[in-house]
């Protein structure tokens, strides 16, 4: 892909000159024969102005000046434009009652040939516009004045069609897409095009500025598409007398981190009058153009190696989580080239090797959720907050991302209860934090602090938590968790299983309605139909369960099995750790093979655990941040917790960051003359700036509905989605 550092900087005469190079190269060794394909996306100016009618052009002849043996097709095609450019094309009628507005059909075409047909190899060159304007204006602005606006999706798919329609077998197939102005210019819906081409993420040749104030255009340039995720293959420009190139090479020099420096190519200085012949400056600027073809080559080979070697590599050297790798052929290892919004871009080895499309299902163990946009955003702030801060120890300390990421936290998801912030770095470690919090909090409620040199034996305390839960895999958060596969003597030797764990009442959908499954322990001949099948959502979430038969039996149930734990002295039940969590608008345990929990039941949990001064923790890791369809999963639980733990979505899914949020008095709990009463946890890299910084423009994000349009306009809640779920995965293929 050609980028060009500002507009007028020579993008087309590079594009040209690297079509001489290839071609002409073939034309005197024994390789395949080649297709160059140059594609212009979009084009103003049009048709007095044509970029792929000047490479076109420029190319005959160049190769006929040359004289070498060569069989060349070449063919220009426009394929849409504006009725107002449409007008002046030759040969293209446009009736005045079609109106003055839209994009039109123009499948204008030239072609030639040059050279002799008897030779082996048929070269061929296919050049293409894909849709033109008649001013010569910026492309938003030629939208608007020649009422002919052009959808980002449309664009994308014509030039994906583009790309993989033009491969042909047996042949060396080059294509080179030349954008428009400069990096960050708008294309034709206001979407700049270094972000309108990122999800093809094609390797990058920037064509710089030689001239006074260039250099600071072209490094520009650069960071803006590096920012974006783009690999800069070389930077040309065209010798304007300043030496530019030398300071450019002291910049670029080791600024990417898998080759060792981004070449810098000068061209000789370009006659003023472009429209005359300039076979000369081709033939002067051959070697020139030569080393790029060949950087191109080496770069991209380069870039197929790695991703065919990664599989083998990878399983040779990485320990991944949750993998049994004896089970896990080569083959089956999925090559992540990059990642734009929900997709990924994987690396496929079929017939012939491409980079495709892959939806990321589970939004990487649910992480995610930026679009493509908020992506780059993330991205900015968080370079921002590298730049200015680095890392900063935190203790006694205080910066702005960490304040005001505090703030927003205890603003939003801690609004009305909690009044502090513990940050950290994973869910796991989160919880581990609130258990400390919570054992503390109870042990200053119910004495045992004042009492602890009377104890004849140590104090346990465990915790109440449901049969299927998960909360992390670090040792002491696999102890509030019952026992599982993931407790076992294989994966935690020294687990016990500190806690109570009960077997909770589920819900499921049946014939439209919602029917709940209880254990056996709360079947009662007590209980109604109505008691236990729900018309819709609303009925299940109704506060006015709270009176029914079977909230009694719930709260027996769970009085009972408390009474039971509370004939030791030395043993306690020093919290209730529930995870709320949804899918299909029903409260689930996460990693617990997504059990729906009846949200009653939970309910009732809370307030039995409130009234015995128990702390309650709730587990927001998975379901905090709209995942639920609002900020926070409390608000349809309709609880108010003494602690609970954020992480995943809440940083943007870009950087690991987590934070448990707590009342004041559980702070108070920690209060005392001595540093021993504090909470004596942390990390090296606890409230890092970067994290803050993308937490804070995330938690922003999300409930914007001006930025995040799947929010109401309120902000409050996620618009309502269909229970039948219906993904049309559009796969793109780009090949190698």
């Amino acid at each position: 892909m050609i980028y060009g550092s500002n507009t007028n900087v020579g993008k087309t005469l590079v594009s040209t000159g690297l079509a001489s190079s290839v071609l002409l190269s073939n034309s005197s060794n024994n390789s395949n024969s080649t297709l160059f394909n140059y594609i212009k996306p979009i084009q103003t100016g049009f048709p007095s102005d044509s970029d792929s009618r000047f490479v076109y052009r420029n190319i005959s002849d160049i190769l006929t000046h040359r004289n070498i043996p060569i069989n060349l097709f070449a063919s220009n095609h426009a394929l849409k434009s504006s009725v107002f450019a449409a007008r002046e094309v030759s040969g293209i009628d446009i009736e005045e009652e079609c109106g003055n507005e839209g994009m039109r059909d123009l499948c204008w075409y030239e072609e030639m040939r040059i050279g002799e047909e008897g030779l082996v190899r048929n070269n061929n060159l296919v050049c293409k516009m894909l849709y033109g304007w008649k001013e010569a204006i910026s492309p938003h602005l030629a939208v608007e004045r020649e009422n002919a606006g052009l959808e980002d999706e449309v664009l994308l798919g014509s030039l994906q069609k583009c790309l993989r329609d033009e491969g042909e077998v047996g042949k060396d197939v080059w294509t080179v897409i030349e954008t428009a102005g400069g990096v960050a210019s708008p294309g034709p819906s206001g979407t700049l095009q270094c972000d309108l081409y990122r999800p093809f993420r094609l390797p990058v040749i920037l064509v710089g500025d030689g001239r006074l104030g260039g250099i600071s255009g072209t490094i520009s340039a650069y960071e803006s598409l590096k920012l974006r995720g783009y690999d800069i293959v070389a930077v040309i420009f065209e010798d304007s007398g300043l030496i530019n190139e030398v300071p450019l090479m002291t910049y670029l020099r080791n600024r990417l981190i898998f080759v060792s420096s981004v070449p810098v190519l000068v061209l000789p200085s370009v006659p003023e009058d472009q429209s005359k012949n300039l076979v000369e400056w081709f033939d002067e600027s051959q070697d020139v153009f030569d080393s790029l073809k060949e950087t191109m080559l080496s770069a991209h080979l380069q870039r197929v190696h790695r991703l065919q070697e990664m599989p083998k590599k990878a399983r040779k050297i990485l320990w991944w989580p949750f993998t049994q790798h004896s089970l896990i052929p080569e083959e089956s290892v999925t090559v992540i080239d990059s990642r734009l919004g929900e997709n990924f871009a994987v690396h496929r080895v079929r017939s012939c090797e491409y980079i495709t499309e892959q939806f990321d299902a589970c939004a990487s163990w649910w992480t995610q959720g930026p679009d493509a946009t908020l992506q780059i955003e993330l991205a900015r702030d968080m370079g921002y907050a590298t730049a200015r801060f680095g890392h900063v120890m935190f203790p006694e300390n205080v910066y702005e991302p960490a304040l005001r990421c505090a703030e927003l936290l205890l603003d939003g998801v801690g609004s009305g209860w909690a009044s502090r912030t513990f940050f950290s770095d994973n869910g796991s470690t989160a919880i581990e934090i609130a258990l400390k919090m919570a054992f503390r909090k109870f042990s200053f409620d119910h004495g045992i602090l004042l009492n602890l040199h009377k104890a004849k034996r140590p104090i346990e305390l465990k915790v109440l938590a449901l049969n299927g839960s998960y909360h992390g895999d670090t040792l002491g958060a696999m102890e509030a968790q019952a026992p599982s596969s993931y407790t076992g003597f294989l994966q935690q030797p020294w687990y016990r299983g500190r806690g109570l764990f009960l077997d909770p009442p589920t819900t499921f959908i049946c014939n439209g309605c919602w029917v709940l499954s209880l254990p056996k322990i709360l079947h009662s001949e007590k209980l109604k139909p109505e008691d236990m099948t729900f018309s819709s959502r609303k009925e299940l979430f109704s506060g006015s369960r709270s009176g029914s038969e079977l909230a009694r039996t719930y709260s027996a149930y769970i009085s009972q099995q408390l009474l039971l734990c509370s004939g030791s002295e030395d043993a306690h039940i020093g919290a209730l750790i529930i995870e709320p969590g949804k899918k299909c608008l029903v409260f689930i345990q996460a990693s617990g093979g997504m059990h729906m929990v009846d949200p009653l039941f939970q309910r009732i949990l809370v307030t039995e655990c409130q009234n015995r001064k128990i702390p309650v923790i709730i587990d927001e890791v998975f379901t905090g941040f709209w995942r639920l369809g609002v900020e926070s999963a409390s608000e349809l639980l309709g609880c108010l917790p003494d602690i609970a733990c954020y992480g995943k979505l809440m940083s943007g899914g870009v950087i690991p960051l987590a934070a448990t949020l707590a009342t004041e008095s559980v702070f108070d709990a920690f209060k005392g003359d001595s540093k021993l009463m504090a909470l004596l946890h942390g990390h090296s890299y606890s409230a890092h700036a970067m994290g803050c910084s993308a937490a804070t423009k995330s938690i922003q994000w999300f409930k914007d509905p001006l930025r995040n349009l799947n929010i109401t306009a309120k902000g409050k809640l996620l618009r309502e989605v269909s229970m039948n779920f219906c993904y049309l995965i559009v796969v793109h293929h780009l090949f190698l």
